[in-house]
């Protein structure tokens, strides 16, 4: 299979990889969403490794790989690994969290002991295959797999669709839902009962191994991407089908298993996400800490410069070395921040450093914040003068001018801060 066959598809079987892996990714990422945002991203995991001794069970009953007869034996063991869940957790000391795992190490074990002994009864013929549940193999699917795929995908979304807002009440309170009279037990019920088709219906193209990571992970890179549930589930889908289509070809392209490549794909595109979201990334993060760490640095530095000169009556021009000795720092910081803030119009340079008006009026609050705040913990928290200096210079580049007037207010406008110096007026 080359790209343009893949792009055009060519041929039913390419269109059939292309729809049935974009529903099957499109569904999972979309009932996924709710599953993170309940927190029961494991209970995901638990369901889709316990899936495969109901696929194993079905291929017995039937003798044959009928797809929808192996969902429906895959849901009945997905549904009663959930039951088993709550039974555990509700008649005993065990967590969720460890009753989960047993669970899931349980059934799966099961099922794999269930393949291993199809492997080896005589009738090969209709067993070739089944072991592709394990990592999953979209290559092989059928029209008619298509359609049962495509039913389910489609009742997944159109649920989703339907009972959306009572979802979202769920998702974020269920307290609140209860208290409003929805049926939360029934919604419950609902949700759980998706997200066992939308692993039942996923494990076709990644397998159990891997299903969670296609519940999942496009949610989590959708939540990282915004924070608004609308979005979230329409970026996650978009998600989800991208990875579906990219792991499907790669796969067909070097005859391998279709489940890893999916997951390869799906894990770079929430590594972007979690790097360069705009907002929630690490880069956004990192860039926002080093703006505010920058926007201390130079607020201490106005500060120093309009206290020297406030104390000392003085209005020259004052020297580098002479900061660092008034308020000690790193003297590359130091002049980094003098440079910055000279660049900005707050500062000007003349046989040292002087603070234009706009400089003035900036360094002139960040000192009466400072003093005013010094004033509040001494006055109203009884900590002694000689121990507020440092939480000072933490609250004072937070503080609000509603804040500030109301704490000039409630100090009944001070003159002097605890150390008998000064607090500028505003």
């Amino acid at each position: 299979m080359n790209w343009l066959e893949f792009i055009t598809f060519d041929n039913a079987l390419i269109r059939n990889v292309v729809l049935g892996s974009t529903l099957l990714a499109l569904s999972s990422s979309v009932v996924g969403c709710f599953t993170l945002l309940r927190k029961r991203a494991l209970v995901g995991d638990a369901v889709s490794h316990s899936v495969l001794p109901g696929v194993c069970l079905a291929f017995l009953f039937q003798g044959t790989k009928d797809p929808l007869v192996l969902l429906i034996g895959a849901f009945i063991t997905g549904w009663l690994s959930l039951l088993t869940i709550d039974l555990i957790t509700k008649r005993s000391r065990i967590p969720e969290d460890a009753a989960t795992g047993l669970v899931l190490s349980v059934f799966f074990g099961v099922g794999i002991l269930l393949l291993t002994y199809i492997q080896h009864l005589p009738n090969l013929a209709n067993q070739s295959g089944l072991d592709s549940f394990l990592f999953g193999n979209i290559l092989s699917i059928s029209e008619k797999d298509l359609y049962v795929f495509g039913a389910v995908a489609i009742c997944l979304l159109t649920c989703v669709w339907l009972f959306y807002k009572e979802f979202q009440v769920l998702s974020f309170d269920e307290g609140y839902a209860s208290t409003i009279g929805m049926p939360v037990k029934g919604l419950r019920l609902l949700l759980t009962t998706l997200t066992v088709l939308a692993v039942v219906v996923g494990i076709q193209s990644v397998g159990v191994v891997l299903m969670a990571a296609l519940l999942i992970t496009p949610a989590a890179a959708a939540r990282f991407l915004t924070n608004r549930l609308g979005p979230m589930v329409i970026i996650a889908a978009i998600i989800g089908a991208t990875a579906g289509l990219t792991g499907t070809f790669i796969s067909s392209a070097f005859r391998t298993p279709t489940g890893p490549w999916i997951v390869m794909a799906l894990s770079i595109m929430a590594l972007g996400a979690f790097f360069f979201a705009p907002k929630q990334g690490i880069l956004a993060k990192w860039i926002r800490q080093r703006h505010w760490n920058r926007q201390i640095q130079d607020e201490n530095i106005l500060k120093a410069i309009f206290q020297f000169q406030l104390d000392n009556n003085s209005n020259d021009p004052v020297q580098t070395e002479t900061l660092i000795k008034w308020r000690p720092m790193e003297a590359k910081q130091l002049r980094s921040g003098l440079k910055r803030l000279s660049s900005q119009g707050y500062l000007e340079q003349n046989n040292g450093w002087l603070l234009t008006q706009v400089g003035q009026k900036r360094g002139e609050r960040i000192t009466r914040l400072h003093r005013l705040w010094e004033t509040y913990l001494t006055k109203y928290l009884k900590i002694a003068p000689d121990h507020v200096h440092e939480d000072a210079e933490s609250i004072e580049h937070i503080i609000t001018p509603e804040l500030e007037l109301e704490l000039e207010k409630l100090l009944d406008y001070p003159e002097k801060d605890p150390h008998d110096s000064s607090i500028p007026r505003s």
